[in-house]
């Protein structure tokens, strides 16, 4: 027979924390996101696969984000000019939204490329278990899209347009 060497309930400490525990919730505070934030990173193997908020993001992070941005703008561009040389555009959506103009085209390329980077942000290091990846290498693949798309462009231009 081994001793029980466990404390007994009745010689348990009791509880000294006053108010709810803070750390119930996965939404981060207001007053985080307004001033630096706390959480930039997983720092339990346990939260590996949960889904966490982040409040702050590395910089690595923010310039995968403004290169995005920026392909997509020159992405669009590119794509205006082509159309207007004689190209046709076979995203249907981007086509539906190139018959209300040029603007519109622009603006509605830009905020669906802005919403789908907000939602690989939220999501950033959530584990895709069917990829077996995480989503923040998500964005080393739309950039190498987008660079794919902006070269395929650019040799149009050079090459087919008159």
């Amino acid at each position: 027979m081994s001793p029980d060497f466990s404390i007994p309930d009745d010689d348990a400490p009791a509880d000294q924390r006053s108010g709810p525990d803070r750390r119930k919730s996965n939404l981060p505070r207001l007053k985080y996101f307004l001033f630096s934030g706390r959480r930039e990173r997983l720092r339990r193997a346990s939260d590996r696969h949960r889904f966490v908020i982040y409040d702050r993001y590395s910089p690595r992070i923010f310039a995968a984000i403004m290169a995005i941005l920026c392909l997509s703008v020159v992405d669009a561009l590119f794509t205006l000019f082509l159309i207007e040389n004689g190209s046709n555009e076979l995203n249907p959506i981007m086509a539906y939204a190139l018959k209300s103009g040029p603007f519109t085209f622009f603006t509605v390329k830009y905020l669906l490329t802005s919403l789908a980077l907000l939602i690989f942000l939220i999501f950033k290091n959530t584990h895709i278990r069917r990829l077996g990846i995480y989503t923040t290498s998500i964005f080393s693949y739309v950039i190498a899209l987008f660079s794919a798309v902006v070269t395929w462009e650019i040799f149009l231009i050079v090459f087919c347009v008159p």
